[in-house]
């Protein structure tokens, strides 16, 4: 089963939004929120909060796939969010989201018994290329016990 396959089976808002995991790697994951009329805004495009859970669900995708070989003795929570709505968003739109520290240095403070956070970079763009959003998601690594 993939981490998306995984998420969409097991967090209900990806089914209730019917996000679209296109892929996910621990380099980078990018999901999908289709043009949808019941999640649309005062002005015809996808809600604020649509697009929030879209990044959010991104960043926890990416942090899925680069730290699910350490869930054993770890779990992944997300400490703090912040979110800029660039442009105006009309149509479906995708989240991008990429790491915004080095693994090996993350499972390192993990090793010495720290609890890490690193930031997870999250850019919204619709079907032209335009970025409509921009979310830093900081997540943490808490250990377990």
């Amino acid at each position: 089963m993939s981490i998306g396959e995984m998420l969409a089976a097991t967090v209900p808002m990806v089914r209730t939004l019917n996000l679209e995991y296109l892929e996910t790697t621990a380099e980078r994951a990018v999901l999908a929120l289709p043009d949808q009329g019941d999640f649309h805004n005062h002005i015809g495009g996808p809600h604020a909060g649509a697009m929030f859970t879209l990044a959010e669900s991104a960043s926890g995708a990416i942090v899925l796939a680069a730290f699910g070989d350490q869930l054993s003795r770890a779990v992944p929570l997300a400490v703090s969010a912040e979110i800029a709505y660039k442009k105006v968003a009309l149509g479906p739109v995708t989240a991008t989201a990429t790491l915004g520290r080095p693994i090996a240095d993350v499972v390192a403070e993990l090793d010495e018994g720290r609890r890490p956070e690193f930031p997870v970079a999250v850019a919204i763009t619709r079907e032209d290329g335009a970025v409509t959003g921009e979310m830093t998601v900081v997540w943490t690594l808490r250990p377990n016990g």
